[in-house]
């Protein structure tokens, strides 16, 4: 569905040029991490913009019982050059990557860090687990807890992540692939963020956007409210709602991306499932931190937690709250 007339792009707080860090690399030398590396490498280099790669290293509080057993070199010096060397493995991994690339080592915990650098970056990428924590866990800390308070987009890469099979500067690039990208939203006025940031990801790659919303199975809450009188006409009108509420948005967003193919659905059922399904055929799934959710204070709602831990391929988590933040929407 594409159209020949374009207008201005709409920018968002995250393509501000004072984001002098780019696209920002959380890198702890895990095979997760060296998942998440080569992700960003791709994103960075398919617009154009700096690979930052960053290494966190704390200190812990050390106490000596006596002046002979003080080590021969300081705690922080022995973490930093620790933290050096696990960088070294991402030089070696970039090796043969032909776009500009940084290498920052930062003092801290490493959720901590990479939010604080996230106020700098368009873009973070972290693995879903890294070498801490327990092996059991689905998410490590910081991929839990990074995507709901950094300061920009924060994709989120799984186990099973594939780079492309080629050699050289070829390994850098997102190849030829007819996935999607696909925009999971609500229908909420936060929605038109996860429709912007995906619009502009499915230019750097198939140039296919894909726009989806599931819709919650209305049994589940009469199951909890007895008293309501449902039929099922009611699930066809509200979805039939949805539908022409989506078709509008896709039209204004075809105008502000006239070369990207969009499309979009609606489907009904379990949200986290029917997302999480999605995600083992797209390029990259996007989604809120919130959306129509009742508890406003969560920093994350409730589905972007579930489609994150139960993704199979990367997922990109944008900050709804920006949307207020879009000039001339």
């Amino acid at each position: 569905m594409n159209s020949s007339a374009g207008t201005a792009p709409i920018t968002t707080p995250f393509d501000s040029a004072e984001r002098d860090l780019d696209v920002m690399v959380g890198f702890d030398g895990s095979e997760h991490a060296q998942s998440a590396l080569h992700f960003a490498a791709v994103e960075a280099l398919s617009r154009g913009i700096g690979l930052t790669v960053v290494t966190a290293f704390s200190v812990p509080l050390m106490i000596y019982p006596n002046m002979a057993s003080l080590p021969a070199q300081p705690e922080d010096q022995f973490r930093r050059e620790l933290a050096e060397k696990t960088l070294s493995e991402a030089r070696e991994s970039l090796r043969e990557y032909p776009g500009k690339a940084e290498f920052v080592t930062t003092q801290g915990d490493a959720t901590g860090a990479l939010v604080e650098l996230s106020a700098r970056a368009k873009l973070v990428v972290v693995g879903a687990r890294g070498r801490g924590g327990f092996v059991g866990r689905i998410l490590g800390s910081v991929a839990a807890a990074l995507p709901a308070h950094a300061h920009c987009p924060t994709v989120v890469v799984p186990s099973g992540y594939q780079p492309v099979e080629a050699q050289g500067a070829e390994r850098f690039t997102h190849g030829t692939t007819d996935s999607p990208v696909v925009a999971a939203i609500d229908g909420s006025e936060q929605s038109r963020m996860v429709l912007l940031t995906s619009a502009q990801q499915a230019e750097h790659r198939s140039g296919k956007l894909h726009i989806f919303a599931a819709m919650p199975l209305i049994d589940e809450w009469v199951y909890w409210y007895p008293e309501l009188y449902v039929d099922e006409s009611s699930t066809k009108t509200r979805r039939s709602e949805l539908e022409e509420s989506i078709e509008a948005e896709l039209s204004w967003l075809q105008e502000l991306h006239p070369s990207v193919d969009i499309t979009a659905e609606v489907a009904v059922g379990e949200p986290i499932s029917l997302i999480a399904a999605k995600t083992r055929s797209s390029a990259l799934t996007a989604i809120g931190t919130r959306g129509r959710g009742a508890v406003k204070s969560a920093l994350l709602g409730s589905i972007s937690r579930g489609v994150i831990n139960n993704a199979e391929g990367p997922v990109l988590v944008v900050p709804t709250e920006a949307m207020h933040d879009v000039t001339d929407r």
